[in-house]
């Protein structure tokens, strides 16, 4: 009798947490903050993270959070750069099934490069590539 209610208090906590992740995650009027999260896509010239004398490091980031289902990949350098301009970057929703290509703006004017996809929410997974001798890089990321 002892191991049934044992059983049951756990049933019943594990129900509470469930209910207040719930509560948590449907709250109206709560937003979401934009947040950039360095070192997901590590593509590297030459096969090299730290870059060449001839090749710059490629630091990506990706940003969630700006609005509902969308990513954003940009630099994680001071002002957003660090992304190679033009780079592609493929997507696969894994949750919805959707797939897209995108190509990084041409980083000019002050602005750094980047690309906005619509993914839609779920977990969604990505390559980056560039032209030149550099490794592809890729990443997983759930997307609100």
């Amino acid at each position: 009798m002892t191991g049934t209610n044992t059983w049951r208090r756990v049933g019943v906590a594990a129900a509470a947490v469930g209910a207040g992740i719930g509560a948590a995650m449907a709250a109206p009027g709560v937003a979401a903050a934009s947040t950039v999260q360095p070192f997901q896509i590590q593509a590297a010239p030459f096969g090299n993270p730290n870059g060449s004398f001839d090749a710059p490091p490629i630091r990506c980031g990706l940003e969630t959070g700006v609005r509902s289902g969308q990513l954003t990949v940009t630099g994680i350098a001071p002002g957003r750069w660090g992304c190679p301009p033009f780079a592609q970057v493929r997507w696969a929703n894994l949750s919805t099934g959707r797939t897209g290509v995108a190509r990084l703006s041409a980083g000019l004017n002050g602005r750094p490069a980047e690309a906005t996809l619509s993914t839609g929410r779920g977990q969604v997974v990505l390559a980056l590539t560039t032209s030149g001798i550099v490794t592809p890089g890729f990443a997983t990321i759930a997307v609100p």
